[in-house]
């Protein structure tokens, strides 16, 4: 397991426990990882989906992120941010958060944002600023504008899921959906599904067209 993996999951495994600030154990082990990666910047990220497409991205510009001291952590859910906040920021490591976050959950993001010393009285306008980009519905959203929903069938076709997108857009409860909401429940149907497609998704785009969300939060890194 290399050692950017043992951070993420080393911060992960804190922020599922009960408590509001880092146990030592686990602050101490996240502090040793940081230091033997030269960590300066910790992407925070909603789900795995997320991190795949902003890993691919890098890559697709030839970008390693492990490299430049730069991981990205998905959270599990925004509601979780105060904590991997308060692990991370400046009552915790020290370093320079990062992230995507969804519309309806910049609430949460502003909040964690709050209570963990980056601001007061903070609106949406605010966040680029401080590094956190936001996705106009989600990631699978902007990633199915920004190829097109051919672009995005042609995707699927190239993963073997044609057939299988066929028969799910003829069920009942699909049938009079536009074809944009049938493709992103598409993704959300099988777990490992939306991590697939927002890589594969990534890779099939054209490098210097990438969503706005995903572009700006690169620049920033």
């Amino acid at each position: 397991m290399d050692t950017a993996t043992r951070f993420r999951q080393t911060v992960i495994s804190w922020a599922a426990g009960d408590a509001d600030t880092p146990r030592p154990a686990a602050a101490g082990s996240a502090r040793e990882l940081a230091a033997e990666l030269g960590l300066r910047t910790v992407v925070l990220v909603e789900g795995v989906s997320d991190r795949a497409a902003v890993e691919a991205l890098a890559e697709r510009r030839g970008r390693s992120l492990t490299a430049e001291g730069v991981v990205v952590v998905p959270l599990g859910g925004a509601t979780s941010i105060t904590r991997f906040l308060r692990l991370l920021g400046p009552d915790g490591l020290g370093v320079r958060p990062a992230g995507l976050c969804d519309a309806a959950e910049q609430r949460f993001f502003l909040q964690g944002l709050e209570r963990t010393g980056f601001g007061t009285a903070l609106t949406p306008d605010d966040l680029e600023g401080l590094g956190f980009f936001t996705c106009n519905a989600d990631l699978e959203d902007e990633l199915i504008r920004a190829l097109g929903t051919d672009g995005v069938q042609r995707v699927i076709d190239g993963q073997g899921d044609l057939r299988t997108l066929r028969i799910f857009q003829k069920q009942p409860a699909q049938r009079e959906r536009p074809i944009e909401a049938q493709l992103r429940r598409f993704m959300g149907t099988i777990g490992g599904r939306k991590e697939q497609y927002a890589r594969a998704l990534t890779e099939a785009l054209d490098p210097a067209r990438a969503p706005k969300p995903l572009d700006g939060l690169l620049a920033h890194l």
